[in-house]
């Protein structure tokens, strides 16, 4: 694995037997131990997490401004993987949109993206709701919003050192995101499946369902139990294996 792939992507258990490889985008403010667990709760799979930088491992970087530049980088890490193992994609609210993207810069250079999972996500096209901008609010408007949903651990941001430290990319990665416009462009070719929390205040049924716009492979829309991060106390493992498993009978037959 090449030292560009290993900065942006951590896989905490390699699997070469494993006959797919998972690539996990975080959320805003989220970093790759976010999907620590996952390689225990995917046993059949080797999990990649993406390393975004500015954080953890990566402290010290500058931190991405552009979504579409930073799916650019990350595609770019991703390509050594595609040795011929179907890969598929997973990505949590921001992260569904950085992995949606990546898809789209794969799959325009001949990759084939075995499936492309939007969690807790509103569908790229979908209008900005109405209300403050990020670039308009001040960094602890901005940290009190993700505080909110439950994705940035409030003590850690309640604590004058940590918070210096956390801070910036917290706010970085919630401005980054909040500035992102969809590109029309080619359909994905890859199946989608959304889920989402039946109780998110981020994300309507129908916002999620409306990721079968981009695709012209199978669309599936899941809703679950949970606010936005209910994959933290209860991980979508078996929606990720059946979705995968259809997959691979799908090519067999």
């Amino acid at each position: 694995m090449t030292t560009r792939t290993t900065t942006w992507l951590k896989c905490a258990t390699p699997r070469p037997e494993a006959g797919h490889r998972l690539i996990c985008f975080p959320h805003a403010g989220g970093s790759a131990s976010f999907f620590h667990p996952w390689a225990a709760g995917l046993p059949s799979y080797e999990v990649h997490a993406v390393c975004y930088p500015g954080r953890a491992a990566r402290f010290g970087e500058p931190l991405p401004t552009e979504l579409p530049a930073l799916a650019a980088d990350i595609a770019e890490a991703v390509r050594p993987l595609l040795d011929g193992r179907p890969v598929a994609l997973l990505g949590h609210s921001m992260g569904a949109v950085v992995a949606y993207e990546t898809a789209r810069l794969l799959e325009a250079d001949g990759h084939r993206v075995g499936h492309l999972f939007a969690s807790g996500a509103r569908a790229p096209q979908i209008p900005h709701p109405e209300g403050p901008r990020a670039a308009d609010l001040d960094d602890d408007a901005v940290a009190d919003a993700l505080v909110a949903l439950g994705g940035t651990d409030a003590e850690l941001l309640a604590d004058p050192e940590v918070r210096e430290l956390i801070l910036p990319y917290v706010c970085g990665d919630y401005r980054m995101f909040d500035s992102y416009l969809h590109r029309p462009g080619p359909a994905l070719r890859c199946d989608v499946t959304a889920i989402a929390g039946d109780g998110d205040p981020q994300v309507a049924p129908a916002q999620a369902a409306a990721w079968a716009a981009v695709t012209r492979g199978r669309f599936t829309h899941h809703t679950v139990p949970g606010d936005h991060f209910y994959l933290t106390p209860h991980p979508p493992y078996l929606l990720v294996e059946a979705a995968l498993s259809q997959g691979v009978v799908q090519r067999v037959g």
